[in-house]
């Protein structure tokens, strides 16, 4: 018995060993993850190096009671949120003030979860093999059964699933949910060893 437990202690002692020499991993990878999230979404809102791309229509959405969300000032909002991603999406890739930018995006993400995905439940794709599948997953995926029977009896299936298949969006909060826990790992970690500004400002200027 002795014997096995200096042999796990030996396999700990190395993988503690091994896991500081890629800790910042972790990190990083997280970063990786977010940053094309957070890019595309926040130019979806507005890419202001295209003449022909404004916030207006996102300004309409998040102030239109009856089609939109019916937020008040929505102009203020629709700032605040494409700032939070497009300045965070580039924060995020240079490691820079990575605890501070998690904040507003991780605010973002709330906001987005309880005006636009909470209604739907968990499941941002109907699927009955999933938790917390919503209550009308099974109508959505009957409906999604007729759908392809429709398109295979008079569409071109074969053409049309030939990057993907056909699936039955619900909109629950799981997507937004799981960029709020990346962010709040992100949050207690930091932007990682050697690979983000913060490293080497914190290195440089802080004992």
């Amino acid at each position: 018995m002795e014997a096995i437990i200096k042999l796990l202690e030996h396999a700990q002692n190395l993988l503690d060993k091994f896991r500081g020499y890629i800790d910042f991993a972790g990190s990083l990878l997280l970063r990786i993850y977010l940053v094309p999230v957070f890019w595309v979404a926040s130019n979806n809102k507005w890419n202001p190096f295209d003449n022909d791309s404004s916030l207006k229509s996102t300004i309409e959405w998040f102030g239109n009671p009856e089609w939109g969300l019916g937020l008040p000032f929505p102009a203020v909002n629709a700032y605040i949120a494409w700032s939070a991603e497009y300045i965070g999406a580039i924060l995020l890739a240079m490691g820079l003030a990575t605890r501070w930018i998690c904040i507003p995006l991780m605010f973002t993400m709330i906001v987005a979860a309880v005006t636009v995905h909470i209604d739907h439940g968990w499941q941002a794709v109907h699927d009955l093999k999933s938790p917390f599948a919503s209550e009308h997953a099974a109508e959505a995926i009957d409906r999604l059964h007729k759908a392809r029977s429709i398109l295979k009896e008079r569409g071109e299936y074969d053409q049309l699933t030939e990057y993907g298949s056909f699936v039955m969006l619900n909109n629950g909060i799981e997507w937004p949910a799981t960029y709020f826990i990346m962010l709040l790992a992100l949050f207690f970690i930091g932007g990682g060893r050697y690979i983000s500004i913060d490293y080497w400002i914190a290195r440089k200027f802080r004992p």
